[in-house]
């Protein structure tokens, strides 16, 4: 918020999503060991949950929540019960610890508006590359990553081969095709 103050900060739809994703993945594996009529229940309310978000029903999504925690707890449950319950509570905070920031999402998608940074995030991707974001053999100095990150930027946007003809004006038109394939 710091670096653009001005700008509208909204939570993205994508994130909200994986991880409702997870919880109903843990719901799923609760099946045998609980009953199916309770499992039906639980399954209803996320969906509940998850409609109720993307429409920005914040307040009564975090109601929903406390009753879905309320639902889950008891003296006896399993491991797998419990750590449904401890990531619904993670999720439950996550939730009211952003919801100045988490909008209509519907409203938004109808109108053409974001609801997801997933496509910069996707270039982003593109740009750095798996081996400069997970740590492997090859590990390059700030100055190095970004001059690569620099010459990637310009084979996306297609702006390498200007930038070498305005360094070496006489540079032969085969030997642009080398260093494009190169990049």
């Amino acid at each position: 918020m710091y670096l653009s103050p001005q700008s509208e900060h909204i939570l993205d739809w994508f994130h909200i999503a994986m991880k409702l994703t997870v919880i109903n993945q843990m719901r799923k594996g609760l099946v045998g060991a609980e009953p199916a009529a309770w499992l039906g229940e639980v399954e209803k309310d996320l969906e509940s949950l998850k409609w109720l978000l993307w429409n920005g029903n914040v307040d009564q999504a975090l109601s929903l929540i406390d009753g879905l925690k309320t639902m889950l707890d008891g003296e006896q449950i399993s491991p797998e019960r419990q750590k449904l319950l401890r990531t619904l509570r993670e999720f439950g905070n996550y939730i009211a610890d952003n919801q100045a920031y988490i909008p209509d999402y519907g409203d938004r998608h109808r109108n053409g508006e974001r609801i997801s940074s997933a496509f910069a995030e996707s270039a982003v991707n593109q740009l750095v590359s798996r081996r400069m974001v997970k740590r492997q053999q090859m590990h390059w100095t700030k100055r190095g990553a970004h001059l690569v990150l620099q010459v990637r930027a310009q084979v996306m946007n297609g702006d390498l081969r200007g930038t070498f003809r305005r360094w070496y004006p006489g540079m032969k038109a085969g030997s642009e095709d080398l260093i494009h394939r190169a990049a």
